[in-house]
């Protein structure tokens, strides 16, 4: 699945003062996620026609909690902060949905298409931190997140002719991962980073464990459960892999670097998208998906730089 992630830049704190080497590490590996993530999604395309997508999801959080136990048991951080247990499955309860909206969505789309559409996330955040956070959004925001919003409309319209209600997956997607990182704004002073994606493959495997149990049980495409077999084993390690190396590497981006510096470096990922669905599926840009990246690009950039001269004004 893939990630906006200049909203996690905001999660945690820097864990030293933002000089020249400090900001090379942070882009570093911001650039390295950004590029990595969106082979994510081209294990999930390649299980998409033998697996359902509930099931592709259910083996990658899988596969991201057996990575991580060795490391929180050898670091001894097993004890849940008082009084977080809950909202902490909530994250994985929300980033497994979002994850499944977005891999049904590779069934129908391209990658390119779905991360597109998916890049409305962060227009979305922001109107959420205004009603769950009470941040302030100025007009000239507003008008962003609109101009914003056409953009990923320009990018839906075809798409839903094309392939139907398919082409919204990505939206969900985006919503859902959009109240994730409200929650996870919300945790990151009381929960050690490590820890919280642990806790979220726990959730997200047993929910989606679940799911699959009452899908198979009548019959809902979408949980239908299953083994993966020959090259699908490789395929599902691959995919688990790749997941929690990716956002490991975000999470130490957001470690050495400001959220302006690396805010910008988030668009690398159609880079990325659209790289490995030409090189594994032969995938091509339509005119609208340019026109409608541009767009998004556009007006997340603006956002970033209100942003960045607004705190700016604060901090003098």
């Amino acid at each position: 699945m893939p990630s906006p992630q200049h909203q996690i830049n905001k999660i945690l704190p820097p864990l030293h003062n933002a000089h020249e080497t400090n900001l090379i590490y942070g882009m570093g590996f911001m650039t390295a996620a950004v590029l990595i993530i969106p082979g994510i999604d081209v294990f999930a395309k390649l299980l998409g026609p033998t697996m359902s997508a509930g099931q592709i999801v259910f083996y990658r959080f899988l596969v991201q909690t057996f990575l991580l136990t060795p490391i929180i048991i050898y670091r001894e951080k097993w004890h849940i902060p008082p009084n977080t247990l809950m909202l902490q499955l909530l994250r994985g309860v929300l980033l497994a949905a979002a994850t499944v909206f977005f891999f049904a969505a590779l069934t129908a789309l391209s990658i390119a298409e779905a991360i597109s559409i998916f890049f409305v996330e962060p227009l979305i955040l922001t109107i959420l931190s205004a009603i769950f956070l009470g941040e302030v959004i100025r007009a000239r925001r507003i008008i962003a997140i609109i101009v914003g919003f056409t953009g990923a409309l320009i990018i839906i319209e075809p798409s839903f002719v094309n392939v139907g209600f398919a082409a919204l997956y990505p939206l969900g997607a985006a919503i859902c991962f959009a109240f994730y990182v409200l929650l996870t704004r919300k945790l990151s002073h009381q929960v050690e980073p490590i820890q919280m994606q642990w806790v979220v493959g726990i959730a997200a495997s047993t929910v989606l464990l679940c799911g699959l149990g009452i899908g198979e049980a009548i019959q809902i495409p979408v949980f239908k459960a299953g083994i993966p077999h020959g090259v699908e084993i490789t395929w599902v390690i691959s995919l688990g892999i790749i997941a929690t190396i990716g956002h490991l590497a975000l999470v130490h981006a957001t470690r050495y670097a400001p959220a302006s510096t690396l805010a910008p470096l988030q668009y690398l990922e159609i880079i990325g998208a659209v790289v490995f669905g030409y090189l594994v599926f032969g995938d091509g840009l339509s005119l609208s998906t340019i026109i409608g990246v541009s767009i998004i690009i556009a007006s997340g950039l603006y956002i970033f730089y209100r942003e960045t001269r607004v705190y700016g004004r604060k901090a003098k």
